[in-house]
């Protein structure tokens, strides 16, 4: 009965074939919405070829973890020896996403035919035999010395590229893909212009099968206000192009910044701070343009640790000034760097106004914004400034400034990436810190 309603399903165009479900029973639905070729969109299904990896780098919500976790379950079905490694950018990443997520491997396929879990061993076991085994990019020598026929990696670009680690994991679960005739890799992520996934798109053509698709193409299965909002909040600025068009955003020639350069410098281990500088560009008008506001600390090894991006957009002077004071009381400031080509005296009146007792000092720029920038994308060269987490727009800017004076990042002028460079000018090419010592952050 069931093979006859599939193959009356399969008759029919995907766009009709939920509401033909509709006059099954509800153990009929429960069966055939097992049935992943006949929800899949094809760019959800492996590609043709004897490829060695498939690649899908797409959209959020796109169905990446869906299509990894069918990927996996068919190939355990079909194979009773086979030996999966999975990897994930933490332990708790893949136990909530891949395994035990909506999508995950405890989710999909029919109730009898799933893998048992057993978490202190980091194990799955499907009932015909074939296992998986899970493995944190934090930890690349754990898959030094194991072998896989098969490899689901999820979410690649955000594994931990600014120690090394991704690289390593990468290679060692590669040295390791030997049983079977026909050892292959998935990798699923979001694209990030990180080392690691621009050396797997720079595989051979004959090893590598790639897969790209945005958001609205999982429309029928996301919310349509989700839809409407994340493209209204984003819309083709260079992070919507990325986060949800899947487009890998390219270095442009001649920038003082590369993404390759910022992943490098990502850093959460604690340090002890001696000072720290809220650096800020006031608009340029009372319109209501940005102001860059960027909060970065001096450590005591001498490096620079860049600590939040504050900045607000379409600001007048009472909103740009409180957030100012608000940044500089939360991170307990010693130093506010405020640049006063525009407003002169005006912007120490407006930031005086906020806080009578912020500890303000007015500079002038003698050159321009990409002039004045250049010493501080050296400092990164060197190694001696860390990024304390992840700022999507201040790092599109950093990346739009290019040497020779011009800027073609996003938005019509760089504020935020201003803001960051009269901080770090402060904190590391002007006078030399005090003594102070601050508390680990």
């Amino acid at each position: 009965m069931i093979s006859e309603k599939l193959a009356i399903l399969k008759a029919l165009p995907q766009s009709e074939r939920r509401t033909k479900m509709e006059a099954f029973t509800d153990e009929e639905r429960a069966e055939l919405g097992t049935h992943w070729r006949l929800w899949a969109r094809p760019s959800q299904l492996p590609p043709p070829g004897d490829w060695r990896t498939w690649l899908i780098m797409a959209g959020r919500g796109f169905g990446k973890t869906r299509a990894g976790a069918e990927w996996v379950r068919a190939v355990a079905k079909a194979d009773p020896q086979a030996r999966f490694a999975l990897v994930g950018a933490s332990l708790p990443d893949m136990r909530a996403v891949m395994v035990e997520g909506e999508s995950g491997l405890l989710s999909v396929g029919p109730a009898k035919q799933r893998p048992r879990f057993e978490s202190s061993l980091r194990r799955l076991v499907w009932p015909n035999g074939a296992q998986a085994m899970l493995y944190s990019a934090q930890e690349p020598e754990a898959l030094r010395g194991p072998q896989h026929s098969h490899g689901w990696c999820d979410e690649v670009a955000k594994w931990d590229n600014a120690s090394g680690r991704a690289v390593r994991t990468w290679d060692n679960l590669l040295f390791g893909m030997r049983l079977g005739e026909r050892p292959r890799v998935l990798a699923t992520t979001t694209p990030r212009a990180v080392p690691l996934l621009q050396r797997i798109l720079g595989e051979s053509e004959d090893d590598i099968a790639v897969t790209r698709g945005s958001t609205e193409d999982n429309r029928e299965n996301l919310p349509a206000r989700y839809l409407t909002d994340i493209r209204r909040s984003f819309g083709q600025s260079l992070l919507g192009r990325q986060e949800l068009d899947g487009e890998l955003i390219a270095d442009i020639e001649g920038a003082l910044w590369t993404r390759a350069l910022l992943e490098s410098c990502r850093s959460k281990d604690p340090a002890e701070f001696v000072r720290v500088v809220v650096g800020v560009d006031p608009p340029g008008s009372s319109a209501g343009d940005a102001c860059g506001i960027v909060v970065a600390a001096l450590a005591n090894d001498g490096t620079a640790h860049v600590l939040a991006d504050a900045s607000v957009e379409k600001a007048g002077p009472e909103r740009w000034a409180r957030a100012v004071a608000n940044a500089a009381e939360t991170w307990r400031a010693d130093r506010v760097v405020a640049e006063a080509n525009q407003g002169g005296e005006m912007v120490g009146a407006v930031l005086r106004a906020a806080a009578l007792s912020l500890p303000l000092r007015l500079v002038h720029a003698s050159r321009g914004k990409t002039a004045r920038a250049e010493p501080v994308a050296a400092l990164y060269e060197a190694g001696r400034v860390r990024h304390r987490g992840t700022f999507p727009a201040l790092e599109d800017e950093l990346c739009g400034l290019v040497a020779g004076g011009a800027y073609e990042g996003p938005g019509r002028s760089p504020d935020r990436a201003d803001a960051l460079v009269w901080a770090l000018t402060e904190l590391m090419l002007g006078r030399p810190a005090g003594p102070r010592i601050r508390a680990a952050i």
